[in-house]
């Protein structure tokens, strides 16, 4: 799969486990839909590192993941492109796959990093928390001001 739009939106995590389903339910959710001709959405699974290629040549990506210490379950965590590079790896599940990536990009897309924002929940989530998240994910990718939440 590649994909040459210049918005993604990247969905990881591992559907078979209810910890770490989130991800991977937005992608189903915002499959559904119909998207503006300038998104793609990538169903990201524990791709990991290999995630690097649809990160180049892209303008704005959002991540989407299940995400774990930030905030309660049933509330969404939006990181800016600042915040999410910065975080440390213990603060995501997957033992630190997406922030190891996160890390990573500067070193790998150089000058030409996209804008980044890092969208999520921690588990479980709601058929309507899935919808919230795709939504807001969509809003990102598409130019929305990052509001940085965390509660």
């Amino acid at each position: 799969m590649s994909c040459q739009h210049e918005r993604r939106i990247i969905c990881a995590g591992n559907r078979y486990v209810p910890q770490d389903d989130i991800g991977p339910r937005v992608f189903d959710c915002l499959s559904r839909r119909d998207l503006p001709a300038d998104v793609c959405v990538i169903d990201g699974g524990l791709m990991g590192l290999d995630l690097l290629r649809f990160v180049e040549g892209a303008r704005r990506v959002v991540f989407v993941d299940a995400l774990q210490g930030f905030a309660p379950p049933d509330l969404t965590v939006v990181l800016g492109h600042r915040a999410a590079l910065e975080e440390r790896p213990a603060a995501y599940g997957h033992d630190g796959g997406l922030a190891c990536l996160l890390r990573m990009l500067p070193a790998v897309c150089g000058e030409a990093l996209p804008e980044i924002a890092l969208v999520g929940s921690e588990p479980p989530a709601g058929e309507d928390l899935i919808e919230k998240l795709a939504d807001l994910s969509l809003r990102i990718a598409m130019g929305a001001v990052v509001q940085e939440t965390r509660s």
